[in-house]
């Protein structure tokens, strides 16, 4: 993996497990994405006119087609994670979804995608899903809904790996700009969640206020985050980025431990342990 593929998918990490420490605040918000969404869309949308106006993509059906799969990945992504963090612990929910996504995304990117796989990868990927076990206490602790929560992180781990392997082939194959990847699921966000919304004003109106500050925080880190991720993607393979990412996830469970109060125990740190030295042999693995 290429040092600058690295760099963003570190600075990634951080930037995504703080907008994930946000949405579990904002968690009994009903219309929690939507807000982000417009905030988003309003704080990018400069950016993505001055792309439009000097790059000029010429946008043909199988583009249209890659960021209408996107916009319909993300959307269920982001309900069904908001639901999760409403359900169960976000120690629980957040590492489950992450871990079952990279792996899923590894194979899916070898498959679809032609990637070839090494020893160097493949015991990296492991090292990641094996370090992620430990961490969340899947076995071991106590979880608010534990049911729920793992019913939860598996389904969210399934639409990160099918937008995952998308728009890896969008940025890579396509070369479609990541600024206009992100910005159609937000832009998609916000029209399908409006209409709903807007026969709630009321509540939509209160919530606004009392999660301003939550939204704003995923709506800016939430894509920064991701249009690193796939910069990331565009100059490594789909196979050694997804499992990177999930560096996030140490950041995640230590802000669900000690920001949040949810337990933790010992056995993390041989997880972490393990999701470094895997996150370190995808780095130099070659492919």
């Amino acid at each position: 993996m290429p040092l600058t593929a690295l760099i963003a998918v570190l600075l990634a990490a951080v930037t995504h497990a703080t907008w994930n420490l946000a949405a579990k605040r904002a968690s009994n918000s009903r219309h929690f994405v939507l807000l982000y969404s417009a905030f988003s869309v309003a704080f990018y949308t400069p950016v993505v006119w001055w792309i439009v106006l000097h790059e000029r993509p010429q946008l043909a059906l199988v583009h249209w087609l890659a960021l209408a799969a996107t916009a319909v990945l993300h959307l269920a992504y982001s309900l069904v994670l908001q639901a999760g963090y409403r359900a169960s612990d976000l120690s629980l929910v957040y590492p489950l979804a992450r871990g079952s996504g990279p792996l899923i995304s590894f194979f899916g990117a070898v498959l679809l995608l032609g990637e070839s796989i090494t020893w160097a990868s493949v015991a990296g990927m492991l090292l990641v899903v094996s370090g992620i076990v430990l961490v969340t206490g899947l076995f071991s602790e106590r979880h608010r809904a534990p049911r729920a929560g793992v019913i939860y992180g598996l389904t969210t781990g399934a639409f990160v790996a099918a937008y995952t392997v998308n728009d890896g082939w969008a940025v890579k194959v396509l070369s479609i700009s990541p600024f206009l990847v992100d910005y159609a699921g937000n832009l998609f966000r916000l029209v399908v969640l409006s209409p709903v919304a807007y026969f709630d004003r009321a509540r939509l109106s209160s919530e606004a206020r009392e999660y301003f500050r939550h939204a704003l925080v995923v709506a800016v880190l939430g894509p920064l985050g991701y249009i690193l991720v796939l910069y990331a993607l565009r100059v490594a393979p789909v196979s050694h980025v997804a499992p990177a990412r999930e560096l996030s996830m140490l950041v995640g469970t230590y802000f669900g431990a000690r920001l949040l109060k949810e337990r933790a125990a010992p056995v993390r740190i041989a997880g972490a342990a393990c999701i470094v030295t895997g996150v370190m042999s995808l780095a130099f693995a070659e492919g």
